[in-house]
């Protein structure tokens, strides 16, 4: 995701454990943090104490790294200060915080036994870096002449003002010759770059007039802020130029001229988080190969074999990216397929049956519910063939087609082994797909070359079918062999899939966003 993405935590707590005998509790809040792919957690950093109450809102806010693509595992410790009693904890993934309705999240504390202990309350909010930008226009009248020969060629140079008092340069405009009625082109600025966030800070701007040899001379300034600027989106704000040399010297001085704001307006550069708040889902589909290529999955040669210690590839590369995935998908309900087998009680070939064998209701429950069913099926359909992508691929974008307003987001899941037999309509499927609210993630599994796959993926030529090209990249493929790693620690591994797989999706929703122009609904406020 991009990075830097920063979320601050505020944390409260509701009908802890009274532990204190004469008095109420006096809790802290302890988060520790899950080291990626180990069992380790470390400290983080804690709240402060507040005295004297079981229902605490701390003040002391977390702000950690977000990564969407990785399951950042957190612990909430709440203790007593002193005394150190355990009041209870809380287990929680950042995701699921984020994935929230509007970024709140309760749980309850558990860990003290035959106790209930009570709740924590989560609030995840992106820190703005303040990411608007500022397209404005200013012109000015009767300024100072002050060229010998012919009127004063003007310019602005905007500055902004530090904590500390100073100003720094942030803006030039260019010089318009010979006139003391200039108009100035549009230009935009970064409102971090004109007020570093802060709205009323003073922004001040210096009139000069403009001379070949670099000694422009001081025409008069005047001082505004980003709030008063933004006023005038409704009306032209007109500012006096002074000199402050003049204005002491000549007791008739009124001003050097005057500045006209004449248009002011605000872009956001909006975020993946901004989206996930303002209430987009993400709806996660899951579409597994079962094609004779496979091997038979009885036999431990078969991609598909599970044996009883070990999950087959496709199961873990299933948990992988479902389990962070979930965290965004506020029913858990994931439709799941198959493609390439012989189906009961007929044997038709079928390139996309739902894996629960419910034709009206093909979602399953949770990660572990599509694990089941995809068990289950192994054991009842016949592996057979052809490769086929493109009817899953339409039937998801089909789905997608019927919510385009940005409230829903389709993630397609298709593990395969990666030998395809309908390159064509795949390509023509997803080129059509890549107008629609959907992203497409492809694990290829087992050793073939993956040529055919690198080419949808579309990273390095843009995907076209029939000569139309794919509105956007929507396709990311991984093999999973890249990520078995010989000393056969799996969590890692598997972490490592996620976060690569994964890492394309943020972009891929945001693309989808801006060529709609759909700007994330404002979380309401309580």
């Amino acid at each position: 995701s991009v990075p830097g993405t920063k979320v601050e935590l505020t944390v409260s707590c509701r009908n802890l454990l009274d532990m204190d005998t004469f008095s109420k509790s006096d809790p802290v809040v302890v988060l520790f943090v899950q080291v990626s792919g180990s069992s380790e957690w470390k400290e983080f950093g804690r709240t402060e104490v507040i005295d004297n109450t079981l229902n605490p809102d701390f003040v002391r806010k977390f702000v950690l790294d977000y990564y969407f693509e990785e399951k950042q595992n957190l612990r909430f410790d709440v203790a007593l200060l002193g005394a150190q009693d355990f009041l209870g904890q809380a287990f929680v993934a950042l995701g699921e915080v984020i994935g929230s309705q509007r970024g709140r999240l309760e749980r309850p504390l558990t860990g003290v036994p035959g106790k209930r202990c009570g709740t924590i309350l989560l609030l995840a909010e992106e820190l703005s870096n303040c990411r608007d930008i500022v397209t404005m226009q200013l012109c000015a009248n009767k300024l100072d002449k002050k060229d010998f020969f012919g009127k004063s060629d003007p310019f602005l140079v905007f500055y902004r003002s530090n904590e500390d008092g100073t100003f720094t340069i942030c803006h030039k405009t260019e010089v318009v010759k010979n006139t003391l009625n200039p108009v100035w082109q549009p230009f935009t600025i970064p409102v971090r770059a004109l007020c570093n966030g802060d709205y009323d800070r003073t922004v001040k701007i210096d009139v000069y007039d403009w001379d070949r040899d670099g000694s422009h001379d001081f025409i008069g300034e005047f001082a505004t802020s980003y709030r008063e600027l933004s006023r005038a989106q409704s009306q032209f704000t007109v500012y006096e130029v002074l000199n402050p040399r003049k204005k002491c010297k000549k007791k008739k001085y009124v001003n050097s001229g005057t500045v006209t704001l004449l248009s002011f307006s605000v872009e956001s550069e909006f975020t993946f988080v901004d989206y996930i708040r303002g209430g987009t889902q993400l709806n996660f589909t899951v579409a597994i190969d079962f094609t004779a290529s496979n091997g038979l999955p009885s036999q431990p040669t078969s991609l598909h074999y599970a044996s009883p210690y070990q999950l087959s590839a496709y199961a873990l590369a299933l948990k992988a990216v479902g389990e962070i995935i979930q965290d965004y998908d506020s029913d858990k309900l994931f439709p799941a397929y198959g493609f390439g087998a012989k189906v009961p009680p007929d044997g038709k070939i079928s390139h996309q049956f739902p894996l629960n064998n419910n034709v009206e209701n093909p979602s399953c429950a949770g990660i572990e519910g599509v694990l089941e069913s995809y068990l289950q099926s192994l054991r009842t359909v016949q592996l057979y063939g052809p490769t086929n992508f493109a009817p899953v691929i339409n039937q998801v974008a089909g789905t997608a087609a019927q919510v385009t307003d940005g409230s829903q987001y389709h993630v397609l899941l298709i593990i395969t082994d990666g030998v395809i037999s309908d390159m064509l309509q795949t390509k023509e499927a997803i080129v059509t797909a890549s107008s629609l609210p959907m992203s497409i993630i492809i694990v290829g599994v087992g050793p073939a070359e993956f040529e055919a796959m690198e080419e949808l993926d579309g990273d390095e030529v843009r995907l076209s079918s029939r000569g139309r090209y794919a509105e956007r990249d929507i396709v990311q493929f991984v093999p999973f062999r890249d990520y078995v790693d010989d000393s056969g620690n799996q969590v890692l591994s598997m972490a490592r899939l996620a976060k690569d797989v994964l890492a394309e999706i943020p972009e891929q929703l945001l693309s989808y966003m801006k060529t709609r122009d759909i700007k994330p609904r404002r979380a309401d406020p309580e």
